[in-house]
């Protein structure tokens, strides 16, 4: 498997916008393979709350260390590429903030606000942490904001927890989808999972069953790939068909959309993702707050 790392006119064009307005985004921080097709359709993840995590997970290339002071401004500025950009469908996430007080959370309503206030009609996509201290709080204060997708990913299956994602926990980030479906808000949601950290294919089914039971409806499953020196190594690459399966066994258990395939990133294809559940609620009538 090869991916074309060329960069096209559009793509330069979206790096010069974020920079020349002092953005982040997974794109970069992320070391994502799908940076530049990403890019070159006008699409891009940005990541608020600046660059530096207060956690520090096996598989992320995103820098460890105290984060700077929040931008004010940075809602407005977010709003700004966006529409500078032109796009659809935006998607927001950030670093994880357990130094902040709401861990972030009123960060991520001032951008949906913001974004809202500019451009009229987008979908926006958040990929958020999970909120530990103030789990309710916060996922109650960012449907304020009125996202389309509220995202996050449980990344890997219980058992690789301490190695992979120390500072999580298994049954907290379920317990996200559990909080969202309490609130009963017209939101649609969506985790993923890495593949090849060494997980058995009967662990990755029930994680599947866990979090549609929890209420998550999209899915996103792709292959870890080691983005930094000391990064987790690879203990296997999953073969494409393989990956084809799994998306048959989830669609089995119930999600309404999945990308599976070994480039598939959280928010690869993410317009196209939420086109085609779209379309597939509005042919069975389902409501998105209906979620099992």
């Amino acid at each position: 498997m090869r991916k074309d790392l060329s960069r096209g006119q559009e793509a330069a064009r979206t790096d010069v916008l974020l920079k020349s307005l002092g953005l982040h985004t997974i794109c970069e921080s992320g070391r994502c393979p799908n940076r530049d097709e990403c890019y070159s359709q006008k699409t891009a993840t940005f990541m608020i709350m600046g660059d530096r995590c207060t956690r520090s997970c096996g598989f992320c290339s995103v820098s460890t260390g105290h984060p700077e002071v929040l931008d004010p401004e940075e809602p407005r500025r977010v709003a700004e590429a966006v529409a500078g950009l032109g796009l659809k469908h935006v998607v927001v996430t950030s670093v994880t903030r357990d130094d902040l007080q709401d861990e972030g959370a009123s960060q991520y309503l001032d951008v949906l606000r913001q974004i809202r206030s500019i451009t009229a009609g987008i979908i926006i996509e958040i990929l958020t942490p999970d909120f530990r201290r103030t789990q309710r709080l916060a996922v109650r204060l960012i449907l304020r904001g009125q996202p389309n997708i509220f995202n996050h990913n449980i990344e890997t299956v219980p058992r690789l927890y301490r190695r992979v994602r120390p500072q999580g926990n298994y049954e907290r980030s379920l317990q996200i989808f559990r909080e969202i479906k309490t609130c009963r808000e017209p939101v649609l949601t969506k985790s993923g999972l890495m593949l090849g950290l060494g997980e058995t294919h009967e662990e990755v089914i029930q994680v599947l069953k866990d979090l549609r039971n929890a209420g998550c409806r999209m899915l996103t499953l792709g292959q870890y790939l080691k983005s930094s020196a000391s990064g987790l190594p690879v203990e296997a690459y999953i073969h494409p068909e393989v990956f084809l399966n799994y998306k048959n066994e989830a669609m089995n258990i119930g999600f309404t959309c999945v990308e599976s395939a070994p480039y598939v990133r959280s928010s690869f294809h993410a317009k196209e993702s939420y086109e085609t559940l779209r379309s597939s609620l509005a042919t069975r009538q389902i409501q998105p707050m209906e979620r099992n």
